[in-house]
């Protein structure tokens, strides 16, 4: 029998097409307007700690064409918010786990990119614009509404940028603005004759951290689509972004595209090695692994290997690169096969372990299985042998 999932799974797919550039409303307008239900959107941001704002929502009309225009209004607009405060946040949330993944992204993307243009620490940095209520309901309501979608994979168009000046926190900047062109270094862009800030720092991190390729729009069947509308009226565009909903199967052959992010080091101890893997295994990766080798000079290596989702790639090599100081990480496309499997759980002398069934065998949580022994006295020999036994008669 194949180990093969029959038939293949589809894969929800979320294209924007930025023709006039990107920003977080309309981003989230955009996803509103594809279908995310708006009143579910509130639902999860309430659970962010900090209140004083509100979303609203109306009709616009751009270009000849309908778009939702949304608006977040606050109460109390703190403009001087730290990554780090923005990041305990979301993490506090009871939102799940992917929304506070793809929203911690976004911010790191911010952060890292204002660190750099300030020469600080990515922690220690101050938002300004983007610390305040509307950019983090932004965002985050971005994440909320691609969870509602069920979209599993984000891809863009190559983004628009304005020219010429635009006002900040800071006095008057250039257009783009330095942190946008920081963020969206690596990523295709191209520049309209138009004196507005057309894709703003919000906007461009949320490409950088959700997107896992920029390119036109990927083979799908399309499933629903929306527009999200700006302020401001274009002299030769309308000022919308596009969002694509749509799903793709991928066939037996192909497999589940996955990445793999490497990186040979020579110089990191055994215990920052560890840490390492435990930082990719909780920033999201499928897997992640140490492979001992022998690297230039005759010396011992290692490669640190993570498997992720294709646009887990940024985070995964942050992670590398933060925890081993390497000087290179690099990444390859792969498909994988994961068999379907679920997971139930026994009770052993009032003690819960889980258990992994698949198509083949039912295997014990290790983990579990040694807290179980440590508290009965067994050994996890014994307590795995019991917890598949009671596993059988429980599904005899």
């Amino acid at each position: 029998m194949s180990d093969l999932p029959t038939p293949p799974q589809p894969i929800r797919t979320a294209w924007f097409h930025a023709f006039s550039g990107i920003a977080g409303d309309m981003a989230l307008g955009a996803l509103i307007d594809a279908g995310a239900p708006l009143d579910d959107i509130r639902s999860m941001l309430e659970s962010l700690p900090f209140d004083g704002w509100s979303l609203h929502v109306e009709q616009a009309m751009r270009g000849g064409i309908a778009a939702t225009n949304l608006t977040v209004k606050v109460s109390d607009n703190s403009h001087h918010r730290t990554a780090r405060t923005i990041i305990d946040m979301i993490t506090e949330s009871d939102l799940p786990d992917r929304v506070q993944r793809r929203s911690i992204d976004t911010f790191t993307a911010l952060a890292t990119a204002e660190a750099a243009l300030h020469d600080s620490n990515v922690d220690d940095v101050h938002f300004h614009e983007v610390g305040g209520h509307d950019a983090i309901v932004d965002v985050v309501g971005v994440a909320c509404a691609l969870e509602l979608l069920g979209v599993d994979r984000v891809t863009t168009s190559p983004i628009a940028v304005g020219l010429g000046m635009v006002r900040s926190a800071h006095g008057i900047i250039p257009n783009p603005a330095p942190a946008t062109i920081r963020i969206l270094e690596g990523i295709s862009t191209y520049g309209v004759e138009v004196d507005l800030e057309l894709t703003t720092p919000t906007g461009a991190a949320l490409v950088k951290s959700m997107s896992d390729s920029v390119g036109p729009m990927p083979s799908m069947t399309i499933t629903s689509s929306g527009f999200g509308s700006g302020d401001a009226v274009l002299p030769d565009r309308p000022n919308l972004l596009q969002v694509i909903i749509g799903e793709s199967v991928v066939s037996s052959a192909e497999g589940q595209p996955v990445s793999l992010i490497e990186a040979n080091v020579d110089d990191v101890t055994g215990e920052v090695l560890a840490d390492t893997i435990v930082a990719l295994l909780e920033g999201g990766a499928h897997d992640a692994w140490l492979t001992p080798i022998v690297g230039k000079k005759g010396r011992p290596a290692t490669v640190v290997c993570a498997l992720a989702d294709p646009g887990r790639v940024t985070a995964m090599r942050d992670i590398i690169v933060h925890h081993t100081g390497t000087f290179g990480v690099r990444a390859q496309q792969l498909g994988r096969w994961p068999t379907e499997r679920e997971f139930v759980t026994v009770s052993i002398d009032g003690e819960t372990i889980g258990i992994k069934v698949g198509a083949h065998r039912a295997k014990v949580e290790h983990d579990d299985a040694v807290r179980v022994a440590a508290i009965t006295g067994e050994s996890v020999r014994e307590v795995t042998s019991r917890a598949e036994a009671a596993y059988r008669e429980q599904n005899s």
